[in-house]
């Protein structure tokens, strides 16, 4: 009683298609494939050791550097 049938959906795709059209809906799906792959590349990409500024000096500091260097003090 609460789920969406078949039909139902077919409706709706047909709707949608009617509204925006065949050319416009694929240029949307290839545009949010783009972004979504961008986002993914940007993920994997991003440095192991991440930079901080500090708020005392101002200074950069890599804080996996930071830690080790603390413990062998």
């Amino acid at each position: 009683m609460g789920g969406i049938s078949i039909w139902q959906l077919l409706i709706i795709v047909a709707i949608v298609v009617l509204l925006f059209g065949t050319k416009k809906l694929r240029t949307l799906g290839s545009d949010l494939g783009e972004s979504v792959k961008g986002f993914k590349k940007a993920m994997a990409d991003e440095p192991k050791e991440a930079e901080f500024k500090s708020l005392d000096n101002g200074e950069n500091v890599k804080t996996e550097e930071t830690a080790k260097q603390k413990e062998q003090a």
